[in-house]
């Protein structure tokens, strides 16, 4: 279907999703794409250890966004939306509304450079706002190798905050959302910094492992280069992946559960099977894909599945609180995977959940005095 849908870009893409960025309740779909890259213009770089060229010895490249017709078919708006206006070496993308104006947003990680913040102005464009908001660089100012990168509130302060997984040498980057459209680097005040100055991160996300009220993060971890140990013995190309729990804002390493080193790629995540705790599966280079079972435990938990009337039906862009807690509903996220839809919240101790979903038409629905351990569908009022 792809051709006859309109969506044959082509090019070098990195991770796609989907999100309806003009509240028309059609899912329209967000392509990044890498560099001008083709086999006959390959270049071989590292002199006696031969290894893969930086990305600066190629052309950045445009990332593609198509509207959703609602016929089935797409419209190539990334020129007139704004999005082409700007050349990257894009790789992971994830979209939240960061400034709460109604409008989904859109990050975008750069391989090498800057990253890009494409603020929603709801006219149908976007205007790049990354060295403005304070989430295109590092903290001393420097580009990263951005690979993953997730759009989650892991503070529970109700905004969504940034996570980007780099190269060794650099630090996994934390942007924490202040509000009024501003972010402040605290990948060192998190502890993710003392986490990650040697690791090599691809796919990311921030869920609930052990349903205490707090997301924690996940990395699918491996060095770019497979030869790296020759050439700098303090790295290596396969790695294990990263678990680190989150303790009130504060990150600490935990056991993932996988004892062998691998070369780790996506990681998505969701219910495999529907026991309420999320579960992993990760893919790898040159083996099979590796699902990860959460053990689970005591604390409760809630798995909610919207289902829109006036917004898309998936009700992706939605602000869902539970609790104390938030998420932006969206199945995008991490690198090259897309994730379980459903909206998965950690309850603790607590037997009952207080729900108010803000959906993208505006709508606002209240449920109190919720049971816990559940899988819940809700349906947004067709009427306000």
């Amino acid at each position: 279907m792809t051709a006859k849908a309109g969506v044959a870009g082509g090019g070098w893409s990195g991770s796609a999703g989907f999100f309806d960025y003009n509240n028309d309740g059609h899912l329209d779909l967000f392509v990044t794409r890498y560099m001008e890259w083709d086999a006959d213009h390959n270049k071989i770089c590292g002199g006696s250890w031969k290894t893969y060229c930086p990305p600066g010895e190629f052309p950045g490249t445009t990332c593609l966004l198509y509207r959703n017709r609602g016929d089935g078919t797409f419209e190539d708006v990334s020129e007139r939306s704004g999005i082409a206006a700007k050349r990257g070496r894009a790789l992971g993308v994830a979209f939240a509304d960061y400034d709460d104006d109604g409008f989904t947003d859109t990050f975008v990680s750069n391989d090498g450079m800057q990253a890009y913040l494409y603020h929603n102005n709801g006219d149908g464009t976007f205007e790049e706002r990354a060295l403005g908001s304070g989430t295109a660089l590092s903290m001393d100012g420097k580009a990263f190798s951005g690979m993953g990168t997730v759009f989650q509130d892991y503070d529970n302060d109700g905004r969504p905050d940034i996570i980007v997984t780099v190269l060794p040498r650099q630090l996994y980057s934390v942007f924490h959302n202040d509000g009024g459209g501003v972010f402040t680097y605290e990948s060192l005040e998190t502890g993710l910094g003392s986490l990650t100055p040697g690791s090599s991160g691809w796919g990311v996300g921030l869920e609930d492992f052990d349903n205490d009220g707090r997301k924690d993060l996940f990395v699918a971890q491996s060095h770019v280069l497979d030869n790296v140990h020759d050439i700098d013995s303090s790295l290596e190309y396969k790695m294990l992946p990263l678990l680190a729990m989150n303790h009130k804002g504060h990150f600490e390493f935990a056991d993932s559960g996988v004892s062998t080193p691998l070369a780790g790629r996506g990681a998505a995540f969701g219910d495999i099977n529907n026991d309420g705790w999320m579960d992993v599966v990760l893919t790898t280079l040159g083996g099979a894909p590796i699902l990860l079972l959460n053990r689970g435990g005591g604390n409760h938990w809630l798995s909610i599945t919207l289902e829109g009337t006036r917004s898309n039906r998936d009700g992706f862009g939605a602000r869902v609180r539970v609790n104390s807690q938030t998420r932006f509903a969206t199945s995008t996220g991490g690198y090259s995977c897309s994730n379980d839809k459903r909206l998965h919240f950690g309850l603790g101790d607590s037997r009952t959940a207080s729900i108010e979903v803000l959906w993208p038409s505006g709508a606002r629905q209240t449920l109190k005095d919720v049971a816990a351990d559940q899988f819940l569908k809700i349906r947004e009022p067709e009427h306000s």
